[in-house]
């Protein structure tokens, strides 16, 4: 105390000392000035001059910025989580925010409000944040693909990815005949106005189409796989043709722009000769989180910026670039994990709602204002639909893939979202899409995309009386967490069920919470959980299908799932146990408790038999006691049926002397119950072994 008393003191002392010393040097130095006021005739008040201050603040250019984004983004999560709600994807909501924002909602209904938020002299600030925030995006998108799912599935991909491009793409120019006249011919050549209209209608926004199928848990499946690696066949094919077509739009002709072109292609070839390799090798030095540093960051940057620099100079657009540097980059997972950690959240989060809030701007649906123009949005969708969902669903079909796959992927490829806005966006930079036009092709995008889930739900439902006839095998289901966990819960499926399990169908379950888990590290995720278990099913010579989803309500899911499937029994893994539990001596809730596995939620969702494994450092071989009290339990001697029907010893016991097991090595098999009744005596229940837990 003594000494926080003495350093207040030289603190106090030190204020005023040098205070006064500030104080005369500025008297002093008052004597010097020869500076008159400009009579300004009434002097305001200090309020009054209070008050113009913060006014003249607010209207800074950093503080009008500052505000907008701050609108942009409660406006993108608010729109977000209400379309996620109603069973859309979130980048949707984002983008009809960005229109909410525009004057065709704030500025037609409250024009005051929408010019001080978005004055006309702003807008270059919004807009240039806006394409930085693209070209971190670009280069996230770049990464995100996957050439080793191409070369797996590149015969299939190649067809129906083409296919997706080529067919809307002819119906796109086909259709500028009947629009470009009265539309467009007063503002633009028709060749780069009919080349717009074809890469608006070929476009398929891989970033959406993977949240979709991660969503519907077709992550790992053969159609989810397939959508996947032709959407991002058709991502970079798509691509290098916006590239192409920038440059005629730009060139005015095709033989102009042939220069522009053969710079392109010198520009792919430097990339992938030169940068590529060079990239491998940093990427197997750099490759995980602690030797990644801010120096070697800022170095990935630089070669980002660069490579939109060049291409921004080329005449193809920074984007291109930014793209072309996300595919070089190293395809070290651990590297690419790191690098879009590091950018993905800051692209996502920050700059793209900025990019959606400018095109809102740019999107007066108002413009569509006689039925002609709304003829025009009518053909387009048309087009869009017949051309991209059509033409993927028939080159699917016709490289094998039921009719139900065929939809599926024609479906999934019709979406289009965020990355039809940004070809749309250059195109109407460049002059190329009317205001009209660029409305409708808006709305097109809208509209293709928000009708994705509803088809797909429309599929399902109308191909669900075949697959019900296809699967005549009763189905053993479990879900786990951790690795460990999916190879106990198997071999207590061998344990209950022996040999008869070649006869099931196991499908072994796992989730990752949380809704925007990226399609790369979901990959990586789904590869390690599944690894111990697939061992252990080589072990037992089984095959196990195996599940992986994404969810942020994960106990629903499960019960949606295990509905859908009607299996035979449904095997959870808990730890060490799953009730929740109580402070001692307090009989209040531990919080630890509220994140515990809600398995009591689960069994309250299915209708079918669930058990429960309550894992003590459970081993596979462990001696067998079944715990028998009651006549209720009468439904546990099937399962004690069939495991000494496969030659496991079993001891049986009673509840009383439960006791007896307390500290041995042994795997008790008990009714629910029985469970619930030992679960009361805290000190007996906290020595018990593993235990499974079987309810009817």
């Amino acid at each position: 105390m003594p000494k926080a008393r003495k350093n207040y003191t030289i603190y106090v002392l030190m204020l005023i000392i040098f205070g006064g010393l500030i104080y005369f040097a500025i008297e002093e130095g008052s004597r010097f000035a020869h500076y008159t006021p400009v009579d300004a005739g009434v002097q305001a008040t200090p309020f009054e001059m209070f008050c113009q201050f913060m006014q003249d603040n607010l209207h800074h250019p950093l503080s009008v910025l500052l505000i907008q984004v701050i609108a942009v983004l409660i406006m993108v999560r608010l729109f977000g989580y209400l379309f996620k709600y109603i069973g859309q994807p979130g980048v949707i909501g984002e983008i009809v925010a960005g229109i909410v924002l525009g004057p065709s909602v704030l500025g037609y209904f409250f024009p005051d409000a929408f010019h001080f938020l978005f004055p006309s002299e702003s807008l270059t600030n919004l807009e240039l944040l806006s394409q930085v925030g693209l070209v971190l995006f670009m280069f996230v998108i770049g990464m995100e693909l996957d050439f080793r799912v191409l070369k797996n599935k590149i015969n299939e991909t190649l067809v129906i990815s083409h296919a997706g491009i080529l067919v809307p793409f002819f119906l796109g120019v086909v259709a500028s005949y009947w629009i470009y006249e009265e539309y467009a011919s007063g503002q633009t050549p028709f060749i780069p106005f009919a080349l717009f209209i074809g890469i608006s209608m070929s476009i398929t926004a891989f970033p959406v189409l993977a949240r979709i199928i991660q969503e519907r848990n077709m992550t790992k499946t053969p159609i989810g796989t397939l959508a996947i690696a032709s959407a991002a066949n058709d991502d970079v094919t798509a691509w290098c043709l916006l590239a192409v077509v920038i440059a005629i739009a730009k060139a005015g002709t095709f033989a102009s722009a042939l220069y522009t072109i053969g710079l392109t292609a010198v520009y792919i070839t430097v990339m992938f000769l030169v940068v590529r390799p060079f990239l491998k090798k940093v990427g197997a030095v750099y490759a995980n989180q602690e030797v990644i540093n801010k120096s070697f960051v800022a170095f990935i940057l630089l070669i980002l910026i660069i490579s939109s620099t060049v291409t921004e100079i080329i005449g193809i657009h920074a984007l291109f670039g930014a793209f072309m540097a996300g595919v070089v980059m190293p395809s070290n997972l651990g590297f690419r994990k790191v690098m879009m950690e590091k950018v993905e959240d800051i692209a996502l989060v920050f700059f793209l709602p900025l990019f959606f809030a400018f095109t809102g701007l740019r999107t007066e649906i108002g413009l569509i204002n006689s039925p002609g123009l709304w003829g025009v949005c009518l053909l387009l969708v048309t087009v869009a639909v017949v051309g991209k969902l059509g033409g993927c669903a028939i080159a699917s079909r016709l490289v094998g893939e039921s009719w139900k796959d065929s939809l599926t992927v024609g479906t999934l490829m019709n979406t289009r979202g965020l990355m039809e806005l940004v070809a749309l966006n250059i195109g109407y930079e460049m002059g190329v899409l009317p205001p009209s036009i660029f409305v409708i092709l808006v709305i097109m995008a809208l509209v293709t995309t928000f009708m994705t889930t509803p088809i797909l739900h429309f599929v399902d439902r109308f191909f669900a009386h075949r697959e019900e006839k296809l699967s005549l095998k009763r189905k053993l289901i479990f879900f786990f967490g951790r690795p460990e966990s999916g190879r106990s819960l198997l071999s207590v499926y061998y344990l209950l069920f022996g040999q008869e399990l070649k006869k099931e169908q196991v499908i072994a379950a796992h989730y990752t919470v949380g809704a925007d888990v990226n399609p790369l590290n979901a990959e990586q995720y789904a590869r390690e959980s599944f690894a111990m278990l697939r061992h252990r099913a080589a072990e037992l010579g089984l095959r196990v299908d195996t599940r992986y989803g994404v969810a942020d309500k994960f106990v629903q899911e499960i019960g949606q799932f295990v509905r859908r499937e009607q299996p035979r029994m449904l095997l959870l893994g808990a730890g060490s146990r799953y009730r929740a539990e109580t402070v001692p001596g307090t009989g209040n809730i531990s919080w630890l408790s509220l994140f515990r596995d809600k398995i009591e939620e689960v069994r309250e969702q299915v209708k079918c038999p669930v058990a429960v494994l309550i894992d003590r450092n459970y081993e596979e071989g462990l001696p067998v006691t079944f715990v028998l009290d009651e006549p209720q339990d009468d439904f546990m001697t099937v399962y004690l049926e069939q495991i000494v029907a496969h030659g496991t010893n079993v001891d049986l016991i009673r509840v009383p002397r439960i006791i007896e097991e307390i500290g041995r090595r042994k795997l008790l098999v008990m009714s629910h119950r029985v469970y619930a009744e030992l679960y009361k005596d805290e000190e007996l229940f906290r020595h018990l072994p593993s235990m499974l837990v079987i309810n009817k």
